[in-house]
C-alpha cells in the first residue's frame, strides 16, 4: 500500500476547505483516509494552514509522500524543517 498526503476537499460550491489527510493513493479524492494530519482554508487571508506536525512527520517517516499542493504548504507552515 502506497500512502500519500493530499487534499481532500470539503465546503459547499464557491467556498472550498481542504483537509490534509494521509491516504492510500488508490482512493479517491474524497474517499476514505487513514489519519487527518491538518487543514488549509484557502478563502482566509491569514492563518489558512493548520498542520499537526508530529503527525505529519510520523507519516513521512513510516514512507508516505506528500502531493506536490501539501510540501509546499508543509513548507509555508515549517513542517520539516
Amino acid at each position: 500500500m502506497a500512502v500519500v498526503i493530499r487534499l481532500t476537499r470539503r465546503g459547499a460550491k464557491k467556498k472550498p476547505f481542504y483537509r490534509i489527510v494521509a491516504m492510500d493513493s488508490r482512493n479517491p479524492r474524497d474517499g476514505e483516509y487513514l489519519e487527518n494530519v491538518g487543514t488549509y482554508d484557502p478563502l482566509k487571508s491569514a492563518d489558512n494552514i493548520k498542520v499537526d506536525a508530529e503527525k505529519a512527520m510520523a507519516w513521512i517517516k513510516k514512507g508516505a509522500k506528500p502531493s506536490k499542493t501539501v510540501a509546499s504548504l508543509f513548507k509555508k507552515a515549517g513542517v520539516g524543517q
